[in-house]
């Protein structure tokens, strides 16, 4: 059984710069969603990162409102929240499938985020994962978007300017300058 198993968490990255983290989550489950807010914020809070939050209408909408924050905005990292409950069709396999696979493949594209789509086969699941003082799945899916921001930052490229460098002279080159090469 899980619940009863002891596990390794990561200490908490720090930052030079306080990341900037959007918190996307879909309130289906209105008291559960704020229960995994109020973690993710707690987690954001405690390394000094800057939140905001938006809300989607479902879980398979939160991927979607990643993209587009990340595509267009400035944000550092993304926290994905929100849960399904199995019912009585299929729709619960899609639903956990398509959000979670989505997730995975923006992050395979640079975007960090932490998912905390609970996926649950009961409201009682639901409820243990989500409070605060108990699994902190809000709280977790935080640190995770903080670990991968602080990855990128680790790993992070120097900012270039605009131009290209020539393969062997490592020269600037400047379209429509009128000069020649300059050095780095």
């Amino acid at each position: 059984m899980a619940g009863s198993e002891s596990h390794y968490i990561l200490p908490r990255p720090e930052f030079d710069t306080a990341p900037k983290v959007l918190i996307v989550v879909a309130p289906y489950y209105k008291d559960i969603a704020d229960a995994l807010v109020a973690g993710a914020q707690a987690e954001l809070e405690a390394v000094g990162a800057f939140h905001e939050t938006v809300e989607v209408p479902g879980a398979l909408e939160v991927p979607t409102a990643i993209r587009i924050a990340h595509r267009q905005s400035n944000f550092d990292g993304f926290v994905a929240l929100g849960c399904v409950i199995r019912g009585e069709t299929t729709h619960y396999e899609t639903v956990c499938n398509d959000s979670s696979r989505a997730l995975t493949l923006l992050g395979l594209e640079g975007a960090c985020i932490g998912n905390g789509i609970l996926t649950v086969e009961n409201r009682r699941q639901a409820d243990v994962r989500a409070e605060v003082d108990g699994q902190n799945k809000g709280g977790g899916a935080a640190a995770a978007a903080l670990h991968l921001i602080a990855l990128t930052r680790r790993f992070g490229k120097p900012e270039r300017g605009v131009g290209f460098r020539t393969p062997l002279e490592n020269e600037i080159l400047l379209a429509g300058s009128g000069e020649g090469p300059k050095t780095a």
